[in-house]
């Protein structure tokens, strides 16, 4: 016969202190736990939902960033009229050559500085990236120092609002307009003129890459075959999406810190939820000797201590859970170790991190209410009752 639930509810209300001060230590623990998988799931989402399903990134043969790579203009001349390419209404194929480089700009989270990556591109370049979508101001004239700039930027970073200038390469650079789209890794670049930026930082001829849009998958794959295999042009070509969800890697070191510390704090988490437990089978001597006597066996009083430790943890858990609710969707930056800048993205909140927070404090309740609970089972019937 089993212990009715209400009586470890009652004991739970009657401890009001104790619980209260157990259920806060498991619930700062799952809180940490949490928001170091927030982040990871804000940025594994950004950059998975970044890049068109028919573009194929081209960098030099063994980079693994634009920004390492020397990709010649000579090298872009030759690829651009490969089978496989689309063409605009003027019969011009969509093909983009691109410079990438970092500044540094102030932002309200990194007064000392972040790096931020700057994009010299072609009027191509903005056509194929037709979900980009002005909401300040307008497109960056060519041949000026004119840029445009992510709203990820705009909004984080005052030197980079429409009307301020910034200073890099050769001069100042006016900002004169802000941009949306709906893939958040292009919200986190500066869009510039390629050859007006190409000539300030001094690159006229040695760029990064060239962005190139298939006319339908089975292109897309034949051109990446082609592209690979052709030792005349030593280049790498990619789906623009998998090149995209190779930098999810940046949040890596976020997740294994976040886990490092949530589990640390998770053993005084346990040890916390034990002396809970331990101090209640002491103060419930007599009740658990009347429970023996009553006809209720060793099993369902260890069943009984577990499952008050379990409740104890699980409301641990819900409030962890309430703690961390209010992160989802703020935005925060983090730098790539791909592109060696910063990457802006909302961290998210979802059931199934939720879900793995609660199964990570029942592990705590579990594991810090089994001794005290297996003590409980094994105390004697007439020693239970001596005690006071």
């Amino acid at each position: 016969m089993a212990i009715p639930l209400s009586y470890n509810v009652r004991n739970l209300r009657v401890r009001k202190t104790t619980t209260a001060m157990t259920a806060l230590g498991i619930a700062l623990t799952v809180s940490v736990l949490l928001a170091a998988f927030a982040m990871v799931e804000g940025l594994r989402s950004a950059f998975e939902s970044s890049g068109h399903p028919l573009h194929i990134l081209v960098t030099r043969k063994g980079s693994d960033a634009e920004l390492s790579s020397n990709f010649h203009r000579s090298v872009y001349n030759d690829l651009r009229f490969k089978q496989g390419i689309a063409r605009d209404s003027k019969g011009e194929p969509l093909a983009s050559l691109e410079m990438v480089t970092v500044i540094n700009l102030v932002s309200e989270e990194f007064p000392e500085g972040s790096n931020i990556s700057v994009r010299g591109l072609t009027a191509t370049g903005l056509a194929i990236r037709e979900e980009m979508k002005l909401t300040q101001g307008r497109w960056f004239t060519p041949g000026r120092r004119e840029v445009t700039v992510g709203s990820s930027i705009s909004r984080r970073n005052p030197e980079a609002r429409v009307g301020r200038k910034l200073r890099f390469g050769r001069g100042d650079w006016e900002v004169v307009g802000v941009f949306d789209s709906p893939q958040p890794a292009r919200n986190s670049e500066i869009l510039a003129d390629l050859n007006q930026a190409a000539s300030d930082f001094e690159r006229v001829e040695v760029l990064s890459s060239a962005l190139i849009r298939a006319t339908d998958d089975v292109a897309q794959q034949a051109l990446i075959n082609d592209l690979n295999y052709d030792g005349r042009l030593n280049v790498q070509a990619r789906s623009e999406k998998d090149y995209y969800q190779q930098q999810t890697s940046s949040g890596d070191l976020v997740r294994y810190l976040g886990t490092f510390v949530a589990l640390i704090m998770a053993v005084g988490s346990c040890f916390a939820a034990m002396n809970t437990m331990y101090a209640a089978v002491a103060r419930r001597s007599k009740e658990i000797g009347t429970l023996r006597v009553l006809g209720f066996s060793r099993r369902s009083i260890l069943l009984s201590f577990l499952v008050e430790s379990l409740l104890l943890s699980i409301l641990g858990g819900a409030l962890g859970i309430a703690l961390v609710l209010p992160l989802n969707g703020l935005t925060t930056g983090i730098g790539s170790n791909v592109t060696f800048a910063e990457v802006a993205f909302s961290l998210r909140v979802t059931p199934e991190i939720m879900g793995k927070g609660m199964v990570f404090a029942l592990a705590m309740g579990a594991f810090g209410g089994f001794l005290p609970a297996f003590g409980a089972a094994r105390r004697q019937i007439l020693s239970a009752l001596r005690q006071v």
